[in-house]
């Protein structure tokens, strides 16, 4: 299955090489808290961007591990790039951009990002 997803205007796409997931991890640090995020974290070889990264800027706060992508133009943050806790590269793909994803049905898992 391949899940596609987007920023509100489409200036961001792209598309995931994976079956839709089952379940979702919810943070309260201080950036997901304001940005409601629903987080799906995946490798960056099953991601494919398909716009340019000319419509995309970055912020990084704290540890600076995390690449928080929003668009340019409308704000939105399809997803964000970083180090995962194993030292590889990974991303975490926001739910709410995700087309077709039922987000009612995701089993969701809290993390406590605001104690880190």
């Amino acid at each position: 299955m391949t899940i596609t997803g987007s920023c509100h205007c489409g200036a961001i796409a792209y598309t995931l090489d994976e079956e839709a997931p089952s379940s979702a991890v919810t943070c309260n640090c201080s950036m997901c808290r304001r940005k409601g995020s629903m987080l799906h974290f995946t490798t960056p070889d099953r991601f494919d961007l398909h716009t340019s990264r000319d419509a995309i800027t970055a912020y990084t706060f704290k540890t600076h591990n995390i690449r928080h992508q929003f668009c340019k133009t409308c704000g939105c943050a399809p997803f964000s790039e970083g180090t995962g806790p194993d030292g590889k590269p990974a991303m975490a793909i926001n739910l709410r951009c995700a087309d077709g994803i039922d987000l009612e049905a995701l089993q969701i898992h809290h993390y406590d990002g605001a104690s880190r």
